[in-house]
């Protein structure tokens, strides 16, 4: 797939002289190089998950951002997808984007996207924002793709090395004050944000409370209050429990992830909660479409919808 893409920083002259690269030269060379599907170097995936590294020891657990942004779901891999994601929403600094997490496991390139995110945060930290999902946990990305992934391409050392650098990703974030966001959902335990903005890190994800749920927990049209869920982990709840956080919290909108829908994005409690997915033909397995929710300066919230056709 060809990308629309285009270096400001990077030329043949750089590139091709005995003149060292500066930074920024460097990543974006990098870009170019995973955009023409072409493999980095294990020395330069090593300096970018360092660099990566000390820009999310910067970021608070909850980070604050301002509009306007688009704010995207599940990649999982699908390199080619968020490519065509960054050409139909525009690149970073040009557009601004948060991202819900789960970048790795279960489609065809996880190194190649994880890569791509992290040189553009990188490069545009203040344009793009990237949360912590499920799937970036040893634990988790150990067991679907990731881990494979690493040891084929590279070693275990570099898989090793990107799970510290999930360890200090951020775990939810709030636009304005009013659209709060998070990979999985909201927990019975989180009374105030700043709950989790006094979050430490590093840190490894437990099998319950509040961080287990930010990343894990579901809605469910037939819960009444929390119910425990069938994933084993965390819980469901209903549009009950949806109401009533949004009025404590005074947001007006939840923002999350985690879950499959056909039409990339799809609401629940009556528009108080929305559920993204940018990962379209999930897969190979699901025909649902790719969701990205554009977030205007005046905080006016535009769906749309990526079709891929197959």
């Amino acid at each position: 797939m060809e990308s629309e893409r285009n270096s400001s920083t990077m030329n043949s002259e750089a590139s091709s002289s005995n003149q060292p690269m500066s930074d920024d030269q460097l990543y974006e060379y990098l870009i170019q190089e995973l955009l023409q599907n072409k493999p980095i170097q294990i020395s330069d995936v090593e300096k970018i998950l360092h660099d990566a590294l000390e820009i999310f020891k910067s970021e608070k657990s909850l980070i604050d951002i301002q509009p306007p942004l688009i704010i995207c779901g599940d990649i999982h891999g699908q390199f080619q997808d968020l490519v065509r994601l960054f050409n139909h929403g525009g690149w970073v600094p040009q557009s601004r984007y948060l991202f819900l997490g789960d970048y790795v496991d279960r489609g065809p390139n996880s190194v190649e996207t994880i890569c791509m995110m992290l040189l553009l945060k990188i490069r545009h930290p203040n344009d793009l924002f990237l949360l912590r999902g499920n799937h970036e946990t040893a634990r988790i990305n150990r067991s679907y793709g990731f881990y494979d992934d690493c040891v084929a391409l590279y070693n275990a050392d570099i898989w090793r090395l990107f799970q510290s650098v999930f360890d200090y990703m951020p775990i939810a974030a709030l636009v304005n004050n009013k659209i709060f966001c998070m990979h999985g959902g909201i927990s019975p335990e989180l009374e105030t944000f700043d709950q989790i903005r006094e979050i430490e890190r590093p840190l490894q994800i437990p099998d319950d409370g509040l961080l287990c749920d930010l990343l894990w927990a579901d809605p469910d049209i037939n819960a009444v209050g929390w119910m425990r869920s069938n994933r084993g982990v965390s819980y469901k709840f209903g549009p009950d429990v949806v109401e009533e956080f949004c009025q404590r919290m005074e947001v007006d909108l939840i923002a999350r992830a985690h879950q499959v829908v056909e039409n990339g994005w799809e609401f629940f409690a009556d528009t108080k909660l929305v559920t993204i997915f940018s990962a379209p033909n999930y897969c190979n397995q699901f025909d649902n479409s790719a969701g990205l929710m554009f977030v205007g300066q005046n905080m006016s919230c535009t769906l749309k919808v990526i079709y891929i056709y197959i």
